[in-house]
């Protein structure tokens, strides 16, 4: 795979959360996704940017513009330093918080996402990996 452009982020405000928004759908508009797919990546790394402040404490996003053949595709990387997550089956259902949302963030992340990866432990933090392709 190809890096053909990246930006890293602080995510650690509301403030971050709308600029990863923005500089995703910008890099989405360049790898030539359509209306819906622009709107799905941009949902998906909004939940995933949210989450790393609500339940990270707060950390990075790095925002990758990539290539494999002929394919283009974002990929997104949200890093923080926080508690990591017990159980990442049970995270992964449907309608499981911890905190006040729906419980739908990591899920739906990971349906609106080509590839999905999580690399978490307790007391290690967490680093979610998501791509979409064209």
């Amino acid at each position: 795979m190809n890096v053909e452009r990246t930006e890293t982020l602080p995510v650690r405000a509301s403030e971050d959360v709308v600029r990863v928004r923005q500089i995703v759908r910008s890099r989405a508009v360049d790898a030539g996704f359509s209306l819906v797919d622009q709107t799905k990546v941009v949902t998906a790394a909004s939940e995933i940017a949210r989450n790393t402040i609500d339940y990270g404490g707060g950390g990075e996003a790095r925002i990758e513009l990539v290539r494999l053949n002929a394919r283009r595709g974002i990929r997104m990387v949200f890093s923080d330093q926080g508690p990591g997550i017990e159980d990442i089956n049970r995270a992964l259902t449907d309608g499981y918080t911890t905190g006040n949302g729906l419980g739908l963030g990591l899920s739906g992340a990971k349906r609106l996402s080509s590839e999905f990866e999580i690399d978490t432990a307790p007391g290690k933090g967490t680093t979610i990996t998501m791509t979409r392709w064209k």
